[in-house]
Formats: C-alpha cells, structure tokens, sequence
C-alpha cells in the first residue's frame, strides 16, 4: 500500500496547526478557532510541491490581513520531522511548501518495497460496489458503443479496486420483456422462411433483420426440422427464443473474453419476473403511496420524488420496460445490499436516471448510493472520415470488427483515453500505429526500453542493488526530481479517478510518466558516472519500470519487455 504521500502531507498540517497555536500563544495572531487546513497542488510546480490557503481562510476569524497571517505561521512554523525543507510566501498570503529530498528517496524505497501493488490504498475501505456495464440485448452482436462501455466499466472496476473497495462485475442480461417478444417473432419469421419461401411468410416490419437471426433459425430448423412448422406460434416462439438466446448469450460471453472483458456475475432479467420480484415493486410502490390510477394504467407520483409521473403499469396489466430496471436495482442495493451500485450507460439514458431515482427513493432506498456514469457516442475515423463499415468485411463495424482491426491493447488503451462524457473520434489508423503518435505504444516502449537498459547494463556486469538514503539524494537534477514527483502520486491518481468514477486519469498519467521517463533518460547518463549515482538512477529506471507496468496492467493492456 502507498501510503508516503498521505503521511507526508498529514504531518504538514500538523505542522501548520502547530504554527497557527504557536503564533496565538506568542501574541503574533489573536486567540480564535483554527480555521480548516487545505493543501493543493500548485497549478505550476517552480512555486513548490503544495500550497497552503490558510492564511486566505483565518482572514476573517482572526480579522487580520491574509499576508500578516503567512508571515506569522512562517516565523512560528516548524519543519523538522516533515518531508519538507522550506516555506515560502507567494502573492496575497499562500504558503507553498518544498519537499525535502528525503522524500524523493523514500518513494522509490517504497515502489521497490510495494511492487506490483504500488499506488492501492485502503480509501474505498472496503465497501462493496456494483458495477454493471455493457449490458447488451442478447438479441444479436455488440455494436462499437458496447467495445467503448466494456472497457470503460472494466477500467473503472479495476480503478475502484487498487483504490480499496471490493467490486463485483456485473452484466444484465436483458432476456425479457418487449424485445425477446420481437426477437422470437423476427425467429419465427426466419425459420417459416426456410421451409414456406419468403414470399409465403411476412417478416416483422420492425424485426430483427441481423444475419444471426438467419444462422439461428437455419441451425434450430437443422436440429428440429420442421416439426415446429405446425406448432402454435407460442409454442414455436418460446423454443426459438429458449434455444437462440442461449448462443447468443455466449457469444457475448466469447466476445468479451477476447477483449479481456469477464464479469462476476451474469444477472438474467427474466429471474426477477420469474421469482416475483417485478410484482413486488410495483406492491411496494402501491404501499408507500406513490402511485395512483389514470386511463385505467397506474402511475409513479414522479414529481414527489425529484422526476415526471409515468407510467408503471399498463392498462393492460402489463408493466413498463422501466419496473424490471426498478426490482434490478432494489435488487442490488436492498436484497443483495451493496454499498453502492454503478451503472455505465450511453448518454441517451440521461432522462432515465432520474425516474430510476425517483423510484428508489420512494422504496425508500438512498438514491445516492446509486452512481451513473454516462458516456458519449463513439464515431470511427479512417483517413479523416467517418466510417460505419468495417475495411475487411464490408459490413457494420461491431465489437468483433473492430477487434479484427485494431488490436485489443490500442482499443482497451484509446478508449480509456477520453473522459466519459467525452464524444469519441476513434481513429482506426493511429490505432494501428507502431510510434510515439500512438500513446498505448509510447507508453509501452517506455516500458521495453528500460528493460533494454537494464540488460545492456548486465551485459556489462552492472546489476541494481539497494541504495543508501544518502545515495538516493544524489537524484537532484529537475528531471530526476520532476519523475520522482510524478511516480510518488500515483496512489493520489488512482484515488482521484475512483472518486470521479474517471478511468481516463490513468492512461493520462502513464502517459505523462513515459515522457518524463524519457526525458530524464536523455538528460541523465545511467552508465559512465560515479557508481553511487550510477546505482541510483538504475534505482529509479527500476522504479518507473514498476509503476508503468502497474498501470498498464491494470487495464489488462501487455507490458511487453522488448518492441
């Protein structure tokens, strides 16, 4: 677990309380209520490695003029057992405060000691958390939205994990309700096909015209023949469904798999029709006071509750698409009683969150425990055009497709490279780039090239070994410093990304990782100086090499030792 930042700007706090006590003690500030100590990170990092506004808060309760309040703490303040060397005054009053270079030792002990678990906190302390993503009808293939909701709700998963919650992985099988009904009828038209002609048999105007339906009628007409011809249509539906919906529930399996997406659970929708769970919700609703009659349907009291009215059950006794979502997410959060529960959805389900709300809250769940992370549409790009068909096939770019395209490295990489509420333009090209211009590979090269370091050395017969805190103090030019710097907030990353439900801060980092890497290792010989610093930077190529695998791993991108 890294811990070294947290300590460090811990014991600088209270060190600034301790100042603040000492100059009231001392009659330099009047006697009033410590105001809150806030650190930052200084927008640019020649004025320090934090900032402290305390002087702009205790303005008012100690009625003095912000900059008298930093000079106060300043005289008073107490360094020593912090992590660091000086305090100095900037503009109104802010106090920026420089690490000492024991720090900067202390990360890299701390990377060697921790290794691939470099940057996991205990933050998330253990609650547990939900994560449902993708979630595609099992009623044909994943379009390219789902490659990007995969990834995303996969990265965000393991995001989640290195920042100490534990996380299950969740897919919702959707095997019920209006489109299975169309499914079977798009089925049955296929399969009547086969044996009665198409012109003899119409197909559902707005069915499912996928060539998997076909290949999925043409196998159950290959194991059944036609003895479901003259079956009632019922009956003929419900076993095309029962045996398509099956194989198209692993093909979306295998799909994923191939992409390096797996989940914990696979949560079929028909179990909460199945197990009454549907009904109870809406006799819940019914109970609270939360619904009433209109048309013969009954309505949610949506605007009691932060949403619109709407409907819950149909005139014809049927309930809406949205009441199963409801019993799911009671499920989740009451029965199964997670912590929090995340859905990653497509951003045209933004007028559905709050209905879902809405209703959470009148069962009396705590809406907010419910997250949703939102995310644009994705266009792909090839030669600065927009593309919707795949080069070698000809057809709609799907899941598939594009994994037939773009390795599977690059798209779990691109696509976690935008924020979610960002619209993608994937380019199919610079995915397929074996350069600096392709940041999955940038960042992978960092990796291979210190590996390439490291064997040139031992070839040499030079091998890392510890070093002394003295030795690692030799690590003082501003490239050295400045890679340090950014190795040692890894863990804050992790910690930020999680809280924002953002995986995209990650690739970011790795990224900014690999270009400082290189930059300090064009201007900082390894081999040929003095062998204390020569073990030390060998100690820091060790140390970024730990942190860029760490990171590309946990979005389950290679490291590859050689490129």
């Amino acid at each position: 677990m890294s811990q070294l930042v947290a300590t460090a700007t811990q014991t600088l706090k209270e060190a600034i309380c301790a100042a603040l006590n000492t100059a009231m003690e001392q009659g330099s500030l009047p006697r009033a209520e410590l105001p809150p100590c806030m650190l930052e990170i200084p927008a640019d990092r020649s004025h320090g490695d934090w900032s402290c506004n305390i002087a702009m808060a205790g303005a008012r309760v100690f009625r003095t003029a912000p900059l008298k309040i930093a000079q106060a703490v300043k005289a008073a303040l107490d360094l020593s057992g912090t992590y660091f060397k000086t305090c100095e005054i900037a503009g109104p009053g802010f106090l920026n405060f420089t690490y000492d270079n024991r720090f900067y030792g202390e990360v890299l002990q701390e990377i060697h000691r921790t290794g691939e678990q470099y940057g996991h906190s205990n933050f998330g302390q253990g609650k547990r958390v939900l994560v449902e993503y993708v979630s595609a009808n099992p009623t044909g293939p994943m379009h390219i939205g789902n490659a990007r909701g995969g990834v995303l709700g996969d990265a965000l998963s393991a995001v989640l994990d290195a920042a100490g919650y534990q996380v299950e992985r969740e897919f919702y099988v959707n095997d019920a309700g209006n489109q299975v009904n169309k499914y079977g009828l798009s089925l049955e038209a296929r399969y009547l096909q086969i044996f009665q002609g198409e012109d003899a048999v119409e197909f559902p105007e707005d069915g499912y015209r996928g060539p998997d339906v076909i290949e999925n009628a043409r196998s159950f007409a290959e194991k059944y023949g036609d003895s479901y011809v003259k079956a009632s249509s019922e009956e003929r539906r419900a076993a095309l469904v029962a045996y398509a919906l099956p194989l198209n529930i692993q093909g979306l399996h295998d799909d994923l798999m191939r992409y390096r997406v797996e989940y914990d659970n696979w949560f079929k929708e028909s179990t909460l029709h199945e197990n009454g769970s549907v009904d109870r919700v809406v006799a819940l609703l019914k109970e609270k006071g939360a619904t009433y009659e209109k048309d013969g349907a009954l309505w949610f009291k949506g605007g009691e509750y932060g949403s619109e009215d709407f409907v819950v059950v149909r005139s014809n006794g049927v309930p809406t698409y949205v009441v199963p979502d409801i019993a799911y997410h009671y499920n989740k959060l009451v029965t199964r009683n997670f912590d929090m529960a995340i859905d990653v959805l497509g951003a045209d389900h933004h007028g559905y969150v709050p209905r879902l709300k809405a209703a959470l809250t009148a069962l009396g769940v705590d809406a907010s425990r419910l997250n949703v992370v939102l995310m644009q549409m994705v266009r792909l790009v090839r030669d600065g055009e927009i593309v919707k068909a795949s080069k070698r096939s000809g057809k709609a770019i799907t899941l598939v497709t594009l994994l037939d395209e773009v390795p599977v490295d690059a798209a779990r990489f691109l696509f976690n490279s935008y924020e979610p509420n960002t619209r993608i333009d994937f380019d199919l090209d610079l995915a397929i780039q074996q350069d600096a211009q392709n940041p999955v590979y940038y960042v992978q090269y960092a990796h291979a090239r210190i590996c390439s370091i490291l064997k040139n050395l031992k070839a040499d017969g030079i091998e890392p070994r510890e070093c002394t805190p003295e030795e690692l103090k030799l690590l003082s030019t501003p490239e050295e410093v400045e890679l340090i710097r950014h190795l040692s907030s890894y863990t804050d990353e992790l910690i930020s990304a999680a809280k924002s439900f953002d995986p995209a801060r990650i690739p970011k980092y790795a990224v900014s990782l690999a270009t400082l890497f290189h930059k300090f290792y064009n201007a900082c010989r390894v081999k040929g100086v003095d062998e204390p610093l020569q073990a030390a930077r060998l100690y820091l190529c060790l140390a970024a090499r730990t942190v860029i695998c760490n990171a590309l791993s946990l979005f389950k991108v290679n490291v590859p030792d050689s490129m």
